[in-house]
């Protein structure tokens, strides 16, 4: 498989490949080391929490589903989200760390599964055709968009934990 998913299969794919082998890692981290800074945040120079990584990857999924819901409604989207432009990207990042801050980590984790779930279906949902044959923001499709916001980050953060985990844990 190529690393960019180029359709629906391909997609579905790079989720369900990267995706058991994160939630494993994610879930052998023990609850007392979760909130502890020790991996590399999403804004240069800063230091984040296993925790936040979950929040990080939450946040984009709910985003995604977000833009597909106001889109499919023929509501208007503020790309990326409402107050922030996409050179503000590490603002927003801190933003969904700041929004699950108090999250049990137990609970992150069942948040992201659910959130990734509802990700794969709508996927499922959807043909080839609505996924990889129109743009859907700018130049970009939704299949290239979802992908953007799952499966290229989860990858990413599963190289965090794992460096972490051998650091810390």
């Amino acid at each position: 498989m190529s690393s960019v998913p180029k359709n629906k299969d391909e997609l579905e794919l790079a989720i369900n490949s990267i995706f058991p082998k994160l939630m494993a890692d994610y879930r052998s981290i023990p609850e007392s080391k979760a909130r502890k800074p020790g991996v590399e945040g999403n804004v240069k120079g800063t230091v984040i929490s296993v925790s936040d990584t979950v929040a990080y990857l939450i946040g984009w999924g709910r985003l995604v589903l977000k833009w597909h819901h106001l889109r499919s409604q023929s509501q208007h989207v503020n790309f990326p989200e409402t107050g922030y432009k996409w050179n503000q990207l590490g603002s927003l990042a801190e933003s969904f760390y700041e929004e699950y801050r108090e999250w049990k980590y137990d609970d992150l984790l069942i948040e992201l599964e659910s959130t990734v779930n509802e990700i794969l279906f709508l996927i499922s949902s959807l043909s080839d055709h609505d996924l990889y044959g129109v743009a859907w923001y700018e130049q970009w499709t939704l299949g290239r968009m979802i992908q953007f916001n799952t499966s290229s980050p989860m990858k990413n953060m599963r190289t965090k934990v794992r460096r972490f985990k051998r650091e810390f844990t």
